[in-house]
């Protein structure tokens, strides 16, 4: 269930001076089940090949699966951690807005399962992300 004290706003001000708002991502929807967010591509988020580093990618699908872990935590939980994550890259950008949606796979009581799909701004799929977080009580 989605918790009512965490919202776009509550997660962007959380964010405040961490990696995320170093890249600039920004939460766009939060809902039951989901979560969206996106960033602007700058030219420092590169790999040296010319192409949109992987960690960028993997940073900003963590984030949003993490938020929205956060926002879906059972009651009287206390937090959460990453248990595992895996990437897999299909495609490359160079420029424009990266976007991410994550949907809840799993919601239990003691782990959440989370897959997030990347895409850049002409709706192309960059990456398929999945991860597995672990509910602290």
């Amino acid at each position: 269930m989605l918790r009512s004290t965490e919202t776009l706003d509550s997660l962007l001000e959380r964010q405040r001076g961490t990696l995320p708002d170093t890249f600039g991502a920004r939460p766009l929807a939060l809902a039951e089940g989901r979560m969206t967010m996106e960033l602007t591509i700058a030219p420092w988020m590169m790999a040296p090949n010319g192409f949109l580093h992987a960690a960028t990618q993997v940073m900003l699908a963590d984030t949003c699966a993490g938020y929205a872990t956060l926002a879906h935590l059972p009651e009287g939980a206390k937090g959460f951690t990453t248990l595992e994550l895996k990437s897999n890259f299909l495609g490359a950008a160079k420029q424009g807005v990266l976007r991410v949606e994550a949907v809840a796979e799993h919601l239990g009581r003691t782990t959440q399962v989370w897959s997030a799909t990347l895409f850049d701004d002409k709706g192309r799929r960059l990456s398929l992300f999945r991860c597995s977080q672990i509910v602290l009580w």
